[in-house]
Parts: structure tokens; sequence; C-alpha cells
């Protein structure tokens, strides 16, 4: 016979949840990331169906990458200034920048090249994110200089004081440059040691050339060991694992205020780019190996995710009948924008103010 106010044994099971290891995140967590990897996924897919189609032109982007992503940007510390988060990301980043609250019609205007582009209004190929209200440093399609630029928005975070942190990403093909190397020194002088989180997603290949034939290392973490660089690889198809890497990783540089490299393992689904025609890989695919495990802790059933997936076809879809009736970038459009307003500027006198 039960004790008196004992609690019902349904009442006691444990909520659903999703486990890797010791670490856990609730289901309220796990759907949110889920929808963030969903409404990526099925952007990046619509893009390059845009690329074949002329609807757009070039596309390069991040299937593959989605559930490191996510979690990387529900951590972020989004604002503007030194107290917060700076971001210089890659061309990869499309979920990252879906967590923090980019609404998929902007990534469609940066494809389809439209005037409306909130990042570079129609003069750069997808996936070249700026935004100065959440600290998104444009990205550029020159590789790897995002990692010598890290330290001068970390110097300026270091003085300011808090804990704002500068994460900056590329991938592990792009760590043979100078910038990647340049960046191990800045952040690492002594006295002078810089909260930079340096972040690798490492899918194999840079382009068509594997990450073996490369490099000596088998992970670019353990090339921060001679800077007294401490590192960790996780498992970036794992969204759990992910989660409290990212989380470890922020924690050590907001407050020891030294730099910190994480590497996540991913995939590459489409390729490199629609250059090399998109085809899929056949690589293992982090949603699909998430939506086997929320079916499994019953999390979601078979009816909430196909209901995840409908919703993100019909606001990508509706995303791009409304672009392609938004205006192009005119020749005269091209220079606008490039500098700073500026009032002795004797060759650009009248140089535009503002942003798009």
């Amino acid at each position: 016979m039960p004790k008196k106010n004992s609690m019902p044994m349904k009442e006691r099971a444990v909520k659903p949840r999703i486990v890797t290891g010791d670490e856990f995140l609730s289901a309220e967590r796990c759907v949110a990331i889920h929808r963030i990897m969903v409404r990526a996924r099925v952007m990046e897919e619509r893009m390059i169906k845009m690329s074949k189609s002329g609807e757009g032109f070039f596309w390069i982007g991040g299937p593959g990458e989605e559930a490191f992503n996510a979690c990387l940007g529900l951590q972020v510390k989004k604002g503007e200034g030194p107290a917060f988060d700076f971001l210089l990301l890659k061309y990869r980043n499309s979920a990252a920048m879906i967590a923090m609250g980019m609404e998929l019609i902007d990534g469609v205007r940066q494809m389809a090249m439209r005037w409306s582009d909130p990042f570079s209004a129609g003069r750069n190929f997808t996936g070249h994110f700026s935004r100065k209200g959440w600290n998104v440093v444009p990205v550029t399609p020159v590789i790897e200089v995002q990692f010598v630029m890290a330290p001068g928005t970390a110097l300026m975070q270091k003085r300011h004081g808090g804990d704002g942190v500068t994460i900056v990403i590329g991938g592990d093909a792009g760590s043979a440059e100078g910038d990647f190397a340049s960046c191990l020194i800045w952040s690492t002088r002594p006295g002078n040691e810089l909260p930079v989180l340096m972040l690798t997603t490492n899918n194999g290949f840079g382009i068509s050339t594997s990450h073996a034939s490369q490099h000596s290392c088998e992970h670019t973490t353990e090339r921060g060991k001679a800077f007294g660089i401490p590192g960790e690889v996780v498992d970036g198809n794992d969204p759990v694992a992910s989660w409290f890497a990212i989380e470890r990783a922020l924690r050590y540089c907001r407050s020891t205020r030294r730099p910190f490299m994480l590497e996540a393992m991913v995939s590459r689904l489409y390729g490199h780019s629609s250059s090399s025609g998109a085809p899929h890989s056949g690589e293992p695919d982090c949603l699909a190996l998430f939506e086997e495990r929320l079916l499994a802790a019953g999390v979601l059933d078979q009816a909430a995710l196909d209901q995840v997936h409908e919703a993100a076809h019909a606001e990508v879809e509706a995303a791009v009948e409304q672009v392609a009736r938004e205006a192009k970038p005119t020749a005269e459009d091209v220079q606008k924008f490039t500098y700073a307003p500026s009032k002795v500027d004797s060759v650009y006198p009248g140089d535009y103010t503002g942003l798009p």
C-alpha cells in the first residue's frame, strides 16, 4: 500500500530528454534546436535549387553543420559593443544566425542578390552575413582572414572589461592559412592573453582535398598546445555534446579572459558549393540522427516532426515568392556603403550615409 502523500509513479517518471553520456538536454531545448536545424536545412536546400534554376547564382552553405551552429547561436551573448560577444563567422553558419534571430527571408534575399538583402544589399553571395546590432563582423570570401581580425575585437573587449568573448570560426582546411597562426600568436602574448574562442568545423575536406593529405596532426586543436591554448574536440553531429562543449568553452573564455580552441567534427552533405554540383554526399546527417533520437526518447512524434518540416517549407517558399518581386541592385549601387561617411574625404566627398 503506497505511503500517504507519496508521488504517483506517473508523476515521478523522468520527463523526455536527449542524453549523451552524463549530459542531457531538456525536451523544450531539444525542440527549439530541432526547429532551428530544420529551418536552416530547408532554406539551404531551397537555395541549392535556386542556384540550379536561375533564381539565384552561386551557393555555398552549411548543410551538415546545423547541430553545432544552432547550439552556438543560442549561447551567444547577443548585442552591440564590447560588452557583448563579437562573431567572426564563415559562410557555413546560417543555422547560428537563425538561432540568433535571423529571418529566413533575409538569407533568401542574399541568395537572390536583391537590394533588400540586409547584409550586403545584393552585392555578395549567400552566407556572407553582417549585422552591427549583433556584433556580427562582415563575412568575407577570402578564406580564414577572420582569424587575424579576431584578436583586435578581443583586445578591445579585454580593455573594456566584462565577459564579452570574440568567437571566430573557420574550416579545417583554412587553418593552414597564416591568419590562423597569427591568431594563435596574438591571442597568447604573455601578459596580453585575449578572450578568443577559436572554433573549427572539420568536415574532412578543403574543397576537394582531404584533411589527412594536408595536415600532419589529426585535429587542429593540437596546434594550440604549443601556445598553451587548451582545446576540445566534439562530435558536431550531436546537439547534446555540442551544446555542453560550447558552454564549457565560453565559460573558460569569459572567466579567464584567455583563448580556447574547440573543434567540431561535422559532415559536408552537399559538397563544397554549387560549383561542384552540390550532390548529396551520403555522410552522416546530423538532422536525421537527431530526429531518430527525438522519436526514440518520446520528445516528438512523427506527426510533430512532419509539422515542423511543413512549416519550414511553407516559410521558405513564401520567402522565395516575395523576394522574386523585390528590386535588384543597379550598376549605380555598386559603390554605395563602401566607406563610412566622411566630411573630409576628397575621393568620396559626398559618401553614402547609413547602412542599407
